[in-house]
């Protein structure tokens, strides 16, 4: 890894317990962020300790999330505050033949940054429609346009990405030698997020057809894959 390639590994990111799982290749986190569309976003306010769930997004190495002009969270990252984004995904259950050794297959990402409102009128607008287009690529062209009121509602954060850590485990049971002798059912029950199939607007105007830029969300496909195509389409130029 380089400078290039990986984020700084600082004692604030620097992964201690199993290590070995951990990765700061840019890659390897932005593979685990653009799998996701709900991340928790964590900060202290007074002293007090918050995390928020929230949809957020990717450009480069900045993380955006937006919500109500009214939220606390929102309210209190105007000024700049330092802020930790995580993302997970759940991918297997690991059952093992003693309850120590149980696990789960999982993906992890761990982002600390100083998070800021955006507040150039156009950059504003323009996140709006990213929040659309990075999920649903192209979308934001087919929709009527944002108004005045919804701009004023809706606060857009960013957070560049000053430190980062990935986090992986995949793979099977890891008992000691000594149990793998007992006569107890042991191994690993995989989990995905499978799309059902789109469920049409019963007030939708006749002739109306769904967009082929929705073909990414197939009937059965997994949402993580999906979601990994349209931060691809969003990159391109």
């Amino acid at each position: 890894m380089t400078a290039d390639t990986a984020y700084p590994v600082t004692p604030r990111n620097r992964v201690k317990r199993l290590h070995e799982r951990a990765s700061y290749d840019r890659a390897a986190v932005h593979a685990v962020l653009d799998a996701a569309m709900l991340c928790h976003v964590a900060y202290v306010i007074d002293g007090q300790p918050y995390a928020t769930p929230t949809l957020f997004w990717r450009r480069g190495d900045t993380l955006y999330w937006h919500g109500s002009s009214a939220s606390r969270m929102l309210r209190h990252l105007k000024a700049g505050t330092p802020a930790c984004l995580t993302v997970a995904h759940l991918d297997g259950l690991v059952l093992a033949r003693s309850g120590f050794n149980h696990s789960a297959n999982y993906r992890s990402a761990m982002c600390f940054g100083t998070a800021r409102l955006v507040e150039d009128p156009e950059e504003k607008i323009e996140a709006m429609r990213d929040v659309v287009d990075r999920f649903y690529p192209g979308r934001s062209a087919l929709l009527r346009p944002l108004t005045t009121q919804e701009a004023k509602a809706t606060t857009i954060i960013e957070m560049p990405i000053e430190e980062a850590a990935a986090k992986v485990r995949a793979k099977g049971v890891g008992d000691d030698e000594d149990d793998f002798a007992l006569p107890i059912w042991a191994g690993v029950i995989p989990v995905t997020t499978v799309l059902g199939a789109a469920e049409t607007c019963p007030r939708l105007v006749d002739g109306v057809g769904k967009p082929q830029t929705l073909s990414i969300f197939p009937e059965g496909g997994r949402l993580d894959a999906a979601l990994r195509e349209g931060q691809r389409l969003y990159e391109e130029p």
